[in-house]
């Protein structure tokens, strides 16, 4: 599986933008596609994730209700709508497919997509 993310960039607080995951290879095969993110001196954390069976998602209790991950199956592509986004949003953004283990964790991912940076301005 190769992932690609786009669309990251400064915003002000309040405002929104969304984040693109162009997924290539074998996606039958894979369990969920995450995204995760990192602020300068913090651990990587979980944000959203779908289960590509289903679209079934789930989200960290940060970004609940201003988040929606969703596909668009016939471009392949995963997205990241950030809604009222806040200052603490700001992190590189990454896209991940998932392999085993909990889904919460980054350990449980080994396809990573380049990072995208998301900068919220106050």
């Amino acid at each position: 599986v190769q992932l690609q993310a786009f669309g990251g960039g400064l915003v002000q607080a309040g405002g929104s933008l969304r984040l693109s995951c162009a997924v290539s290879g074998r996606t039958f095969s894979r369990y969920l596609l995450g995204w995760f993110r990192q602020a300068p001196g913090k651990e990587r954390e979980f944000v959203a994730g779908l289960r590509w069976s289903d679209s079934d998602t789930y989200y960290a209790d940060s970004v609940k209700g201003r988040f929606t991950i969703s596909r668009d199956n016939a471009k392949n592509t995963v997205y990241l709508q950030m809604s009222s986004l806040k200052p603490e949003d700001t992190a590189v953004y990454y896209c991940a497919a998932y392999y085993s283990g909990s889904v919460y964790l980054p350990n449980s991912y080994d396809n990573w997509g380049q990072g995208n940076q998301v900068t919220v301005s106050s």
